[in-house]
């Protein structure tokens, strides 16, 4: 099954505090068409540049994650791009007239909870994924910090943090499946330790965190003259700590592991500048924004060649075929020299992978052309079409006694002329179950990893008159 790119139904407002430079802020997510992406816009500058969420322009990761094109800037963005990622949101233009996103409440319930209010709009592109094929390792050795990434069907993240904290201690958190993040992931705050606060604000960050958008960290008593300071710093009439110690001001945890789902919510965050949805499982133990984004640049690179180099079936000529050409005859009611399929490879219950050797003997080669031989385009839809029949023929007892016919093709792209002495290889997949005898496919052709035909197209498997 196909999965659609998808937008906004509606623009969405935000107004809220930058965490670090102290600025209101107004950000609007506006949809945007197929094929866009996520894209900042810094409404606030001259022309109004657009920066795009990827990974490439990753220009700093300290306390947040900043990226930079052409001078313009904008920060602390991982919770607004774990909201597009955890949403299924392809497509949006993100206005901001600050260098830097609302903090909000400090996790992404905020802008999830909007997007939910609003909905999303399905879009006629379909949905691309990296799909990971191999082990991918980074590792900083000098903080020990490591991300694993394995082949899988799906897409889940595993977080581990240990800060040596006795009130943190060893925390875990998962996210099984994408489709759990508004509720398990979303409300999760940043963190942020007391011993860290003072630190932070004579570098001139955070102003502007308060208790609301953060959870403060507190390992050991703090003297009352400490916690009076402390109310002046976050402009409080008081602040207390909760009478077991450990965080401040009575705030109440929202899971007891918030801080790790805190640490896997900005991982999602920096995933999302890969581009593109991931299928794979993610293991990342003492994550933070410079490791995320490391590994979002290597899954980038390896997603870009894939784009570049189709994910073409694999053809190993010394194997059996799983129908010989005998075995298609029995099946296709085709004979030569309108027969177009040698062998079928592979077939499941929803795809199909078939292999058409092209020589200089066919007869169409005698009149297109006499002096630049080129397979016509519409044999080539035909050969897909033949190789989809068998798929579409498995679909009932006795398949000798029916035949498929085309009721639409859609979506025609040549990318590559067929020659004598190419080897077609066509992959069809169901883009949905088979009802009422209507088949509807996408099909491809490839010459070696070279993609050289792509359609959809619709089929009815009709019974033959006895």
């Amino acid at each position: 099954m196909q999965v659609k790119q998808q937008t906004l139904k509606q623009p969405i407002t935000f107004k809220g505090k930058g965490l670090h430079t102290g600025l209101q802020v107004e950000m609007t997510i506006n949809p945007a068409p197929v094929n866009h992406g996520i894209k900042f816009q810094r409404v606030d500058l001259p022309d109004q540049p657009i920066i795009d969420a990827i990974a490439d322009y990753v220009t700093a990761t300290s306390r947040g994650t900043t990226l930079e094109k052409n001078g313009a800037k904008i920060s602390t963005l991982e919770h607004v791009m774990a909201s597009m990622f955890g949403m299924g949101i392809d497509n949006a233009l993100i206005a901001v007239n600050a260098p830097e996103v609302p903090i909000m409440d400090g996790s992404a319930r905020a802008y999830v909870e909007a997007i939910q209010e609003v909905g999303v709009e399905q879009q006629d592109e379909d949905r691309w994924y990296f799909e990971v094929k191999e082990k991918i390792v980074y590792k900083d050795e000098e903080s020990g910090k490591e991300i694993i990434v394995l082949p899988d069907d799906h897409f889940s993240i595993e977080t581990m943090i240990d800060f040596n904290s006795k009130v943190l201690g060893n925390q875990y958190a998962r996210l099984s499946k994408i489709e759990d993040f508004a509720e398990e992931i979303a409300p999760c705050r940043t963190f942020v330790f007391l011993h860290e606060v003072e630190l932070l604000l004579k570098n001139n960050l955070i102003k502007g965190g308060d208790l609301e958008n953060a959870v403060v960290v507190v390992e050991n008593e703090v003297p009352e003259e400490e916690l009076k300071h402390l109310a002046t710093l976050f402009n409080k009439s008081s602040i207390k700590m909760i009478p077991e110690g450990g965080y401040l001001n009575n705030l109440e945890l929202r899971f007891p592991n918030e801080p790790a789902r805190h640490k896997l919510l900005d991982m999602v965050g920096d995933l999302g500048l890969v581009g593109y949805p991931i299928k794979g499982k993610i293991i990342a133990n003492k994550p933070g924004h410079f490791v995320n984004t490391e590994i979002a640049k290597v899954i980038r690179k390896m997603a870009k060649k894939a784009i570049m180099k189709p994910d073409a079936p694999e053809y190993d000529p010394n194997k059996e075929p799983l129908i010989d050409i005998n075995g298609i005859r029995k099946i296709l009611p085709h004979r030569p020299p309108f027969l177009l399929v040698d062998k079928i490879i592979d077939r499941t219950d929803t795809s199909v992978v078939g292999v058409k050797n092209v020589t200089m003997n066919e007869p169409f080669f005698v009149g297109h052309f006499p002096e630049e031989p080129v397979m016509p385009g519409v044999l080539i839809i035909e050969a897909m079409a033949q190789v989809g029949g068998l798929l579409a023929l498995a679909s009932v007892p006795d398949p000798e006694n029916y035949s498929t016919y085309f009721v639409k093709i859609d979506k025609v792209r040549f990318k590559r002329k067929i020659v004598p002495g190419d080897t077609l290889i066509f992959k069809l997949e169901l883009t949905e179950p088979i009802r009422r005898s209507m088949v509807m496919m996408a099909g491809k052709a490839y010459v070696g990893d070279t993609l050289a035909t792509e359609a959809e197209l619709m089929a009815q498997i009709i019974k033959n008159k006895q």
